[in-house]
């Protein structure tokens, strides 16, 4: 199970003592038992039973039972244990998604480091065309995927704008390598979506995405 939607995490790690006991999963190194996190949080066995479940609901644990080593197997009930999932939960306003540009960069190096620059911009289109069609296997629309995504789109007569760049940070820094790859990406998206009445168009404004969706000529494929 992974953390889908990071409010879900973040709201599930309000309470001092939830938090405490997450704090300990994560830190353990070994599956734990309801006891062993309410003995080292100093909560009760039930609170920390409670507390726990919610974390699982949340996605930011995962249960299983395990029978406990040695003489006491067998006895009695066997223990629900809780370990950490994934790598914890991170929310930005507005959302950024910088794993995704290391994710690219990292696949485009190992595919051919002598030429990452151009393998980056084939990683980024086959990305976008992957998560596109994933998105449209789920009925999502343009504008659906593009809000999952964090692109605030806001469509106008014959284009859509994206008011945030999801890359930000790092396009202020490296504007034409991560303007390329966003590029790249988004015709990919398109492309995956089948939105064939759109395609990609680097345009550059203050306050916007480098990138905007304007109403593609006929017979153009969309693609960067």
């Amino acid at each position: 199970m992974t953390v889908d939607d990071p409010w879900t995490g973040v709201s599930a790690l309000v309470d001092p003592s939830r938090r405490a006991l997450y704090d300990y999963v994560r830190r353990a190194g070994h599956p734990v038992s309801r006891e062993e996190a309410g003995d080292a949080t100093g909560t009760s066995r039930g609170l920390a039973a409670f507390h726990l479940d919610k974390l699982v609901d949340a996605g930011l644990l995962q249960a299983r039972y395990q029978a406990p080593p040695g003489p006491l197997r067998g006895r009695g009930r066997t223990p629900k244990v809780y370990e950490p999932v994934g790598e914890g939960v991170t929310v930005t306003i507005p959302e950024r998604r910088y794993q995704l540009i290391a994710e690219i960069l990292a696949a485009a190096v190992d595919d051919d480091p002598g030429h990452a620059d151009r393998a980056a911009g084939r990683h980024a289109h086959e990305r976008g065309r992957a998560i596109g069609a994933a998105l449209a296997a789920d009925g999502a629309d343009l504008t659906t995927a593009l809000t999952d995504l964090g692109f605030e789109p806001h469509p106008t007569t014959d284009r859509v704008l994206l008011r945030n760049c999801p890359f930000h940070g790092l396009a202020a820094r490296h504007t034409a390598l991560v303007c390329g790859l966003n590029h790249a990406f988004l015709a990919g998206l398109l492309h995956g979506l089948g939105a064939t009445d759109r395609h990609a168009a680097l345009a550059p404004r203050p306050g916007h995405c480098c990138v905007e969706l304007a109403s593609a000529p006929s017979g153009i494929h969309p693609g960067p």
